[in-house]
């Protein structure tokens, strides 16, 4: 058995590269939550299924930040599958993709996405995204209770 979720932030993300990039800025924020990582869309299912069979509301993270082009099940197929869950629902899933097509854009939001944001190209400028994403779904969100 895993680790409890407790006060994290899971990201689903298939790139190595982007995963270091993302670690890397939320360390240099001194940010004390710690991230999951899912590799592929089936891994972020069976990370998150923990979540909503648990009987313990306090292990569920603070939000999911979720790429879109993933081996084995999309984003979008994630996106679908944590929306239809009572547990898991009313956690922010914030789209973090490289993808600028609007198709995406439109059915993320049609399926539940709190936000989308476009990943940028250069690593300073995904640190100030970061620094946005911890600012306001860490910082000033107000979460909601887990439905059950």
């Amino acid at each position: 058995m895993s680790a409890p979720l407790e006060d994290v932030i899971v990201v689903v993300e298939d790139d190595p590269d982007d995963r270091h990039l993302l670690t890397r800025a939320f360390k240099k924020l001194g940010s004390s939550v710690p991230l999951r990582f899912a590799c592929d869309g089936d891994e972020a299912v069976a990370l998150l299924s923990e979540v909503a069979s648990s009987a313990d509301p306090s292990m569920r993270p603070v939000v999911i930040l979720l790429d879109l082009k993933l081996p084995r099940r999309s984003g979008l197929e994630v996106l679908t599958w944590v929306k239809a869950q009572p547990a898991l629902r009313r956690i922010p899933v914030v789209i973090l993709t490289s993808s600028r097509d609007q198709t995406d854009l439109k059915q993320a939001y049609d399926l539940g996405a709190n936000s989308f944001l476009v990943k940028p190209s250069q690593p300073h400028a995904l640190h100030s995204l970061i620094e946005q994403v911890n600012a306001y779904w860490l910082g000033h969100n107000e979460v909601a209770p887990i439905a059950v």
